[in-house]
């Protein structure tokens, strides 16, 4: 099963942080890949993702309108970045183009 860590932030921290997370599960849950979703917004870091998990990880996806907290934590790691907008406005196409940089 493929493993996906993702966090998410805007610049307000709050709509658009939230609604990437959503859109991010509900895509990575239909294809059945296996994903938590951090978020950095207006409550600080929600959800924070372990260092077994970005271990773990077979790629990350930060989807992000803004510097990421820690950002450290994940070198190595395969990572997509992405704005919030493009996650909400298509979703499914950032799931998938992160299944794709897995793959190549």
């Amino acid at each position: 099963m493929v493993k996906i860590i993702a966090v998410t932030a805007c610049i307000a921290g709050i709509a658009h942080t939230y609604m990437a997370k959503a859109n991010l599960e509900k895509f990575a849950n239909k294809i059945g890949a296996d994903i938590k979703v951090e978020t950095q917004g207006a409550m600080g870091i929600e959800n924070r993702i372990t260092e077994t998990e970005v271990n773990e990880a077979d790629i990350v996806i930060f989807a992000v309108d803004t510097n990421v907290t820690d950002r450290d934590r994940f070198t190595g790691k395969k990572i997509l970045e992405v704005g919030t907008t493009d996650v909400i406005k298509n979703g499914e196409k950032v799931i998938n183009d992160a299944i794709n940089a897995i793959e190549n």
